[in-house]
């Protein structure tokens, strides 16, 4: 029965996901405004909800270290695993705006939350207990990045329309407002539903191995609240929505930092171990090569995108091993 419920799962994720991108794609052209857009702020959000569940249900539980190492460990995939698998399916063209404001204020985000987690007394973090605190001003403080986030992304879509040329409209063809929607909705749908299906079976296929508690909260709780947004960010690759794949994925990982990140601590002080800490200085670093490559020649080519998968194997390994 178990391994039913993993098949169901996955084939919710992918029809989800499929159903999403149609409707993504479709209200961007509707609304006249970028696929990026849409990528970074619909198509984000919607990805991030399985993060969302189990970080903010961990923080109301009282358990909400979990809530970092979960949104950390799915930052690491998305960018390793995700964006490289996207760029193996089809070379991923770096939008101009990601590149000069979106991916660099990803790096900016995850940097700000490292000097949260590590107290400024070099003293105390020399010969402390190991542990440091994310406070509700830490939260605070990332909800109001989130919301300058969000207001940028709504500003660029306003300019966009008002830049807008007729002739672009008629070559557009999108479904109505309601039939997008429901592809929107029904596709957000199987991506949650098909997400936790997965992850909950897959736990309790890794139990059956005798696979402990940590490893599987480091991995496959990471790793499954991350299904959304690899398998949506392919099937976008497959479409040739280049743009929402590479959105999604730096969009998700604004939401997971900002909100979810921000939302877990303002509800409940977060105590953070250092291998989060060591976690989240691999993501900064990742992060930075990822824009390096990005940046150098405005693409994702297959080959790099199969340097960020091997990436992700030795970051795999490493977490075994630990």
């Amino acid at each position: 029965m178990t391994y039913l419920m993993l098949v169901i799962g996955f084939i919710l994720l992918i029809k989800g996901a499929d159903f999403f991108v149609d409707g993504s794609s479709s209200i961007a052209k509707l609304l006249k405004v970028p696929a990026i857009v849409i990528g970074l702020t619909v198509v984000a959000f919607g990805t991030s909800m399985p993060e969302a569940s189990v970080s903010i249900t961990a923080a109301l539980q009282g358990k909400n270290d979990l809530a970092v190492s979960n949104v950390i460990g799915s930052n690491i995939f998305n960018l390793l695993v995700v964006l490289g698998a996207s760029a193996f399916v089809c070379p991923i063209k770096a939008n101009v705006s990601v590149l000069k404001k979106e991916f660099p204020f990803s790096i900016i985000a995850t940097i700000i939350l490292l000097v949260m987690m590590i107290p400024l007394s070099i003293k105390e973090l020399l010969g402390g207990s190991g542990e440091f605190i994310l406070g509700r001003v830490d939260g605070i403080v990332l909800l109001v990045l989130f919301v300058v986030f969000v207001a940028n992304a709504v500003r660029d879509a306003l300019k966009y329309r008002n830049d807008y040329k007729e002739n672009q409209e008629e070559e557009i063809k999108a479904m109505s407002p309601a039939k997008s929607s429901v592809y929107i909705l029904a596709g957000l749908a199987g991506i949650i539903i098909g997400g936790d299906l997965v992850v909950e079976s897959a736990t309790d296929i890794a139990r059956t191995f005798g696979l402990s508690e940590t490893f599987i909260g480091l991995t496959i709780v990471a790793l499954g609240t991350s299904l959304p947004e690899l398998v949506t960010s392919l099937v976008a690759a497959k479409k040739g929505e280049n743009d929402l794949a590479l959105g999604n994925v730096v969009g998700s990982n604004l939401f997971n930092i900002l909100l979810i990140v921000g939302a877990s601590c303002a509800i409940l002080p977060i105590t953070v171990q250092m291998t989060a800490i060591c976690d989240t200085i691999i993501l900064a670093i990742v992060s930075v090569i990822g824009y390096g490559m990005t940046l150098s020649k405005g693409e994702i080519s297959k080959k790099e995108g199969a340097v960020f998968l091997l990436m992700y194997v030795l970051f795999f390994v490493y977490i075994l091993m630990r």
